[in-house]
């Protein structure tokens, strides 16, 4: 009789939840030609179906969604990104680097790498200022720090974090070569894409600052992405905070741009050159007025 006063409430779903559905299938399994065979899968149980050339929409808007959900249902609402290198060693591995170097070239590029683990101190310091703010708004957390969730500079970001007891999150990207996430970045925080656009879209959604120090093809992809984006009005401004100068200007030629006249004068101020934590996080704080 309860059972069927509870069937009669008009707040009761007429239809079940595909997980009640999937295990129907479990606990009625039949074993004949028509149910061994791969038509006869659930769709969303087909992993070979999902990954068939003409469901990469599907899995576009579930890469979207996933990382979207997760970050939502943990209270995430804003976050400090940062990129660079996946190469510079953190100070613990200098000797092991310059001693793995068997050749004068190998060695010079090296000692090179090695000018430049003193941005993994760097980074990790930007990231425990941030993560100590504890900064809550609305409910949600504020300047989370966020980051590739490789080795190197990110691995230095998830570790600032990390150091003061703060959640913080990985967004690693499938590789040819072996990749996994650092021992840093808080486990349910810890995504996984098969699409650069999507890892890319990511990082800017919540994005209310972000740092971008020394690095490669990778580091130079998203941070001039992030500075078409604002250039172009496609985003609004936030903090671009450039660490490296004498590295950027070894590698860019930023001033020939604006003298060519492929870019605006005034698009030199999109971003900031910073070379501490502290100055970037000033930078941070003079932006939003923040009181912390």
């Amino acid at each position: 009789m309860t059972e069927n006063i509870e069937e009669k409430r008009l707040h009761r779903r007429r239809f079940y939840k595909a997980e009640q559905e999937a295990g129907f299938v479990e606990a009625h399994r039949h074993d004949t030609p028509q149910t061994r065979d791969p038509a006869y899968r659930l769709a969303f149980r087909d992993i070979d179906f999902l990954l068939r050339e003409e469901l990469r929409p599907v899995r576009f808007q579930l890469e979207l969604l996933k990382c979207e959900m997760l970050l939502d249902e943990a209270k995430i609402g804003s976050t400090l990104v940062c990129y660079g290198s996946a190469r510079i060693p953190s100070p613990e591995k200098v000797g092991e680097l310059i001693a793995a170097a068997t050749t004068p070239d190998r060695l010079a590029v090296a000692e090179r790498l090695t000018e430049k683990a003193k941005y993994y101190e760097v980074a990790r310091e930007l990231a425990r200022i941030a993560s100590s703010c504890g900064i809550v708004e609305n409910g949600m957390r504020q300047f989370v720090v966020c980051s590739g969730g490789g080795p190197s500079i990110m691995e230095a970001a998830n570790r600032g974090a990390a150091d003061v007891d703060a959640e913080t999150i990985g967004l690693n990207i499938v590789l040819p070569h072996e990749q996994a996430p650092n021992q840093y970045v808080t486990p349910h925080l810890a995504f996984q894409f098969h699409y650069f656009a999507l890892r890319k879209m990511h990082f800017l959604l919540r994005a209310k600052a972000v740092a971008v120090f020394p690095g490669g093809y990778g580091t130079f992809d998203e941070f001039f992405e992030l500075l078409t984006l604002v250039q172009t009005g496609k985003m609004k401004p936030i903090p671009i905070l450039l660490f490296g100068r004498d590295f950027w200007n070894r590698v860019i030629n930023f001033d020939a741009l604006a003298d060519e006249g492929v870019i605006n004068r005034a698009d030199l101020d999109l971003f900031h050159r910073v070379e501490t934590a502290g100055e970037a996080w000033a930078k941070i704080v003079e932006f939003y007025d923040l009181d912390c």
